[in-house]
């Protein structure tokens, strides 16, 4: 899926290159050190002020945290999706600019949310790279695994039993599998504009977070991302000779 393609594209950018590295490397310090007892997420991840553990840094440091492999895994290959096509479109500069802004104010937005304590990832920004693309190809098509969807719903719906312990605790091997199948055979692949997925995520999203708040996911912070995002697009086209 690669809407723009002129002449010199790359499939893996600069930026997007060196946020995968940075990424995949923090996760793996996170894990070395916690067999020494040493918890990275506690000094980087993002702290809400009242626990007394905020830390000025950790605004940019929580988005290169991740709380387990899968959780990594999912964000960076989003990363590649979105972030390979905006960045040939954009440029590294406008393209690092927009990650960074998308996933601080992911963050800050998140602080105000009651009952938070502290959030690792880089999901607010890769949403703010969701909304990007969505508004960038509005009318370009995002294929979508019927039975990814399938297997997601069922791991939510059975999330407290057995079953759904295995599908979560395999979710990358699934995905992968049926990713696979689904490009060898074509099937159960549905082809939606990048508009009605985007718009579709963040109705989700808004669901998910007014009435899954339990589930310990930042759905406001994604939700954060895309409003950041959806400002600063905004104001570039109305700024279209802007620097940044």
């Amino acid at each position: 899926m690669a809407p723009y393609q002129p002449q010199g594209y790359r499939m893996l950018p600069t930026a997007v290159k060196h946020l995968l590295i940075i990424n995949t490397i923090a996760y793996l310090a996170s894990m070395v050190l916690e067999i020494q007892g040493i918890y990275l997420n506690t000094y980087l991840g993002l702290w809400t002020p009242s626990t007394g553990h905020f830390r000025a840094w950790q605004p940019l440091t929580y988005m290169f945290m991740h709380g387990s492999f899968d959780h990594l895994f999912f964000n960076m290959f989003a990363l590649w999706m979105f972030g390979s096509t905006l960045e040939n479109y954009w440029g590294t500069r406008r393209f690092v600019f927009y990650y960074f802004i998308c996933g601080i104010g992911a963050g800050l937005l998140h602080l105000l949310v009651p009952g938070v304590h502290l959030t690792v990832g880089a999901s607010g920004a890769v949403y703010g790279l969701l909304l990007a693309f969505g508004m960038t190809f509005p009318n370009d098509r995002i294929y979508i695994l019927i039975w990814l969807i399938a297997v997601m719903a069922l791991t939510s719906i059975l999330a407290a039993t057995p079953i759904g312990a295995f599908l979560n605790n395999w979710s990358i091997i699934i995905f992968l599998a049926i990713w696979i199948y689904s490009l060898r055979t074509g099937r159960g692949v549905v082809g939606i504009k990048a508009k009605w997925m985007v718009l579709g995520y963040a109705v989700l999203e808004l669901f998910e977070g007014i009435f899954r708040s339990f589930d310990g996911i930042a759905h406001f912070a994604h939700l954060g991302g895309m409003l950041i995002g959806l400002l600063l697009i905004l104001y570039w086209r109305k700024h279209p000779f802007s620097r940044i």
